[in-house]
């Protein structure tokens, strides 16, 4: 993180240098906190001149303004106050941490005039501002100018009416941003750096946040009859692991909400190896393992009332002597065959044997899955909506409220019986592809297999865990998407009360 923020909160502040940022809705007359940060009033006189009106996440950026206790006051927009919604105070947030330079010490009024902001909104505006300061520079050993002279410790106080609401507020947010974070970083290292086994030593630091961690070795996937799962990683020199997470946060009777990641931390497609422009992206094929890691770390940070079960398959799929075929035939942990039509269709089978594992041990109300697992959502969707698929209509509903919510948008796509014998074999009980057409949806498909009755979704990231469009709160490539959608399904519908 290029600049690290020290929040706080109270109900005033005394200014004296600095920076002051101040919000401002296209209706009010006047900026939040401006007869603090403004007394000689030269916000609309700069607002004039810049055509400011205060459009949603606009800046206005006044250095040394004449009379100001600051040295610069930045002004941001955020539209009119019927159309502001719960995700703008995070994407507030974002664009004020985008202005903070040169300075140590920041001062924030978000109580803008006509409209009432609750602890919520100021919690989240400085979840925002955490997610903006996000960088993955670990690796750089020089820094542009820039970065040379930004702060490396900023302290900034928000200014609320109800201080102490958002004060409680931030704690949660912190948890999220930590497991948003903790996910972008897992989707940015290196692929030398994060195998298999390493990824699942970053799984089992959760052990420090009071979750339980146990890592299967390909000896104990083995006995269980993974075959689908261990035929992906039989080509690389670097051992598969199984991760299982639990937090128990709920009643001991209560049973557990699971959630399953695909986390093959390279790809490169196997024997039938993709081309070579745009593969070190497949680095990022482990952003569904990364999403479901960041998301038990927000439960257990924020100690959520639910008990909840990760599952992360990781893998390195690679083109060795002793890789997998096109036309091999293996047994997944459910005893079902499966015909390898073509080994960079890898990421199901995976998952295939992870969703059982999970399904058959743990009994849980539900199963979500997520996965980059086909270029086709891409192409259907773009990387503005993530694919879902879902046996369970309830559950889908769910999802799709809490994608609204956090801006992580669902798009619910169709299964159906012509569908689903797309992936019938002449030799196995299934192959694991049905070809290019409906490729996401055959996809879904074969995971559908593995689940039987347990209300289940599947959520294809492919297009928004990684490369997804930059915004107010993300400038990773790496974005960390799912993690704040499923931590919002769980506050919303399982947790005890």
């Amino acid at each position: 993180m290029s600049a690290k923020f020290e929040i706080s909160f109270s109900k005033s502040v005394k200014l004296n240098g600095g920076l002051a940022i101040l919000l401002k809705t296209a209706e009010a007359d006047s900026a939040a906190g401006a007869e603090t940060a403004d007394p000689a009033g030269v916000i609309a006189k700069a607002a004039k001149i810049a055509r400011f009106s205060a459009k949603s996440m606009a800046t206005l950026d006044i250095v040394a303004p004449e009379g100001a206790p600051v040295e610069r006051i930045v002004v941001v927009g955020i539209g009119k106050v019927g159309e502001l919604t719960a995700h703008d105070w995070l994407k507030a947030g974002g664009a004020a941490a985008s202005k903070v330079k040169n300075t140590d010490k920041v001062a924030i009024f978000i109580d803008v005039p006509g409209l009432e902001t609750d602890a919520r909104a100021a919690a989240d505006f400085a979840l925002g501002m955490l997610l903006r300061a996000y960088s993955f520079d670990a690796y750089k050993t020089k820094k542009n100018d820039d970065e040379e002279k930004s702060a490396k410790s900023v302290k900034v106080t928000i200014v609320t009416a109800d201080a102490t609401g958002a004060r409680k507020a931030f704690s949660e947010s912190e948890a999220i941003a930590g497991g948003v974070n903790l996910a972008r970083d897992l989707v940015n290292e290196p692929p030398n750096a994060l195998g298999p086994v390493e990824f699942a030593a970053r799984a089992k630091e959760l052990e420090n946040l009071g979750v339980e961690v146990e890592i299967l070795t390909e000896k104990e996937m083995r006995r269980l009859g993974m075959g689908a799962l261990l035929g992906v990683a039989q080509g690389s020199v670097r051992p598969p692991r199984l991760a299982v997470m639990q937090w128990k946060g709920g009643k001991a009777k209560d049973r557990p909400v699971a959630f399953v990641g695909k986390g093959v931390v390279f790809d490169t497609g196997g024997i039938s190896i993709k081309p070579a422009a745009g593969m070190e992206d497949m680095k990022g094929d482990m952003g569904g393992a990364a999403a479901v890691t960041g998301l038990m770390h927000v439960l257990a940070a924020r100690k959520a009332a639910v008990n909840a079960v990760g599952i992360i398959g990781l893998v390195e799929n690679m083109p060795d002597g002793n890789a997998q075929r096109p036309g091999d035939i293996v047994t997944s942990m459910s005893g079902q065959t499966i015909e390898v039509i073509n080994t960079d269709a890898e990421g199901r089978l995976v998952l295939c044997d992870a969703l059982w594992y999970c399904n058959d041990r743990f009994k849980p109300q539900f199963m979500i899955n997520l996965a980059t697992l086909t270029g086709a959502i891409v192409v259907a969707l773009g990387n503005v909506h993530a694919g879902l698929f879902s046996n369970d209509d309830q559950l889908s509903a769910q999802l799709t409220a809490a994608g609204l919510s956090t801006n992580e948008k669902l798009w619910r796509m169709p299964l159906g019986k012509d569908y689903d014998k797309l992936i019938d074999s002449k030799f196995a009980d299934m192959k694991n592809t049905g070809g290019r057409q409906a490729g996401s949806i055959t996809a879904a498909h074969f995971l559908k297999r593995f689940v039987q009755d347990t209300p289940w979704a599947h959520l294809d990231i492919a297009g928004t865990a990684m490369g997804s469009p930059q915004d107010e709160i993300n400038q990773s490539w790496g974005s960390g998407f799912g993690v704040r959608l499923l931590d919002e399904l769980v506050r919303a519908n399982c947790e005890s009360r």
